[in-house]
């Protein structure tokens, strides 16, 4: 019986597959619970006179490793539910801020996929562009997991 919610197997990913992610909106709630949680305590996320003086964004941030962290939980609910074993490497540009408010989404490009070593296991990296609501590319990252292989 096929088990609703799970990722993909490696074998199951060609390159050159492409998959888009439900959006989410970023609140303040997140930004708050998120900068006390990591103890990323920048005048920048927690005091609105010091933007209002010093920001060179208008509005308020959001940390870019709040944004990567809520891509990749919307990227693997998608895809790797129950089959990705390990993240093994990535490469992590941010491109555009996101700010209160934003809707962001994950675009998801396979750009390898091979065997592993053993167990039926293997690699797969793909290219996850993260976008706004404007359709605007604000991170780009390309990681590398551990995935299970098809039965």
């Amino acid at each position: 019986m096929k088990l609703l919610g799970e990722g993909f197997c490696w074998d199951e990913l060609k390159v050159g597959d492409k998959f888009r992610t439900f959006g989410r909106t970023i609140t303040e709630t997140d930004i708050v619970n998120f900068v006390s949680a990591v103890g990323m305590l920048e005048s920048l996320f927690l005091d609105a006179e010091y933007r209002k003086l010093h920001s060179a964004i208008n509005g308020r941030p959001a940390p870019a490793a709040l944004v990567y962290a809520l891509a990749e939980g919307m990227a693997l609910n998608a895809t790797g539910q129950g089959t990705g074993l390990a993240f093994l490497h990535m490469e992590l540009n941010v491109e555009a801020p996101v700010l209160e408010g934003d809707t962001i989404h994950v675009e998801i490009e396979v750009i390898e996929s091979r065997p592993a070593k053993r167990n039926n296991r293997g690699l797969v990296r793909t290219r996850n562009s993260v976008m706004n609501q404007r359709g605007e590319t604000v991170i780009t990252y390309t990681p590398l997991r551990l995935m299970a292989g098809s039965e």
